[in-house]
């Protein structure tokens, strides 16, 4: 399905004809972090679109392609915060590892608390990787971009 003027324009870079355009889904509750991490994935060269939910409700509705997000693409990768209302973090990370269609779907934890439990337990649900929310616009920016720069330029996305 062709791109609209408005969603070319939140992708990083210029499409062209046949790129791929990554999927990523951002499971966010704060606003301000939300439009933190669109503007840092905004500079970068890999054609991406990002949806963001706003509870693991949700988010489990746009990772099963249901509801209203019926026939839209898969995300590729999610970026994750743990504590959301409704479902927690841990519960979806829990819920998607667990289900075949959606468990190789990579998710990188982006969370504020640095807790060992929190971090420990994220693994043991099979995140592929945790990173602690810096304080800060420009240490936050940094962080958010070189995300983006490991999971676009150098993983191998699903």
């Amino acid at each position: 399905m062709p791109l609209r003027p408005d969603e070319r324009a939140a992708l990083g870079s210029p499409r062209a004809p046949n790129e791929r355009v990554v999927e990523v889904l951002l499971v966010e509750d704060n606003p301000a972090d939300a439009r933190l991490a669109k503007e840092a994935w905004r500079e970068v060269a890999v054609p991406h679109r990002m949806r963001v939910a706003t509870n693991g409700e949700d988010a489990l509705e746009v990772l099963r392609c249901e509801g209203v997000h019926e026939g839209a693409p898969r995300p590729a990768l999610v970026v994750l915060d743990l504590n959301l209302p409704r479902m927690d973090g841990r519960e979806l990370l829990e819920r998607m590892k667990g289900d075949p269609e959606l468990c190789r779907i990579p998710v990188v934890v982006l969370t504020t608390s640095d807790r060992d439990l929190d971090i420990r337990t994220s693994y043991q649900l099979q995140a592929n990787c945790y990173v602690v929310k810096p304080v800060g616009l420009e240490p936050a920016m940094r962080v958010l971009s070189k995300i983006a720069e490991f999971w676009f330029t150098v993983a191998a996305l699903p």
